[in-house]
């Protein structure tokens, strides 16, 4: 059984590794932090081993423990804020370096971030995005359209670019 086990573990962190992580910085913009959140929801999946009735329940399950876990995180850091050191590079991720839009996205306040994460970056629909953050259908909805217009004025400022 324990074999088992480790396969099962050993296929969902190679399956998913990226996703949570991608999960993880876009909701605390930090490499390090999201990559602890990322290890941390794979121990809690091997201490808890949920009975997933397909993979498409497990996938949601990972993103709603993850966000849960940033959330938390965010919430300890706004209670007890610390004081570190910047390098040079800062905790901006150089993947990131290169996509204007994904700076924009960056930008905007954690509640519109993550839906437009989960929709446009992950694929999810509405619905299952409600599921995932436990936010009523509408209010994604309208998470999803102030996002886009903070999005679209954001742009508009860093291409100076005006409409005729």
């Amino acid at each position: 059984m324990p074999n088992d086990i480790n396969i099962y573990i050993s296929s969902v962190v190679e399956k998913y590794s990226d996703m949570i992580y991608r999960a993880a910085y876009h909701a605390l913009y930090d490499r390090h932090y999201a990559e602890d959140i990322t290890q941390e929801v794979f121990l809690k999946l091997m201490r808890t081993l949920p009975d997933f009735e397909s993979d498409e329940h497990e996938k949601a399950w990972l993103l709603r423990v993850t966000l849960n876990m940033c959330y938390s995180h965010n919430r300890k850091e706004y209670a007890h804020p610390m004081t570190e050191l910047k390098d040079n590079l800062g905790s901006y991720d150089q993947e990131f370096d290169d996509s204007p839009v994904l700076q924009a996205v960056m930008e905007l306040p954690e509640k519109y971030r993550t839906p437009v994460y989960l929709h446009y970056i992950e694929g999810y629909k509405v619905a299952e995005i409600s599921k995932i953050t436990g936010v009523n259908q509408n209010t994604v909805l309208s998470l999803l359209k102030r996002a886009r217009e903070r999005l679209k004025k954001i742009l508009k400022e860093e291409f100076d670019y005006e409409e005729t």
